[in-house]
């Protein structure tokens, strides 16, 4: 088992930053997917970014050039630094992973934005003011 808290979340005026981080614990596999979802109330959830343990990273053209993905493996920490923030982009933000021992599944599961992650944090508040 894998457990995410995230945390970073706040309030924040448009043209802001924030940066959020996500910790996770537990049953931590060679070949990991992280990501970074997005969901504002009445609407579906949104991938925003992925990254994996090789440090390779997908991201929505909606944040391309604002928002980064990192991960320190040290602090087994998932991070989203975001940048220049628009008021539609208020949110629950939420990472999620998936991890694996072997190198097939990992490539079978892949580590896009449509991948399915099996492990969730609970979300980090995101909102965006005018």
């Amino acid at each position: 088992q894998v457990q995410l808290v995230e945390s970073g979340g706040g309030s924040v005026q448009a043209g802001g930053s924030l940066r959020l981080s996500c910790v996770a614990a537990g049953d931590a596999r060679r070949r990991s997917c992280m990501g970074w979802f997005r969901q504002a109330p009445g609407k579906e959830r949104e991938g925003i970014a992925t990254i994996d343990s090789d440090g390779t990273t997908n991201y929505a053209d909606s944040v391309k050039g604002r928002f980064t993905i990192s991960q320190d493996k040290a602090k087994n920490t998932l991070y989203l630094q975001m940048n220049s923030l628009k008021p539609e982009e208020s949110a629950m933000y939420t990472c999620a992973a998936h991890m694996t021992y072997s190198d097939l599944v990992f490539l079978r599961r892949g580590c896009g934005l449509n991948a399915t992650f099996h492990y969730w944090g609970q979300g980090t508040q995101v909102t965006v003011s005018s």
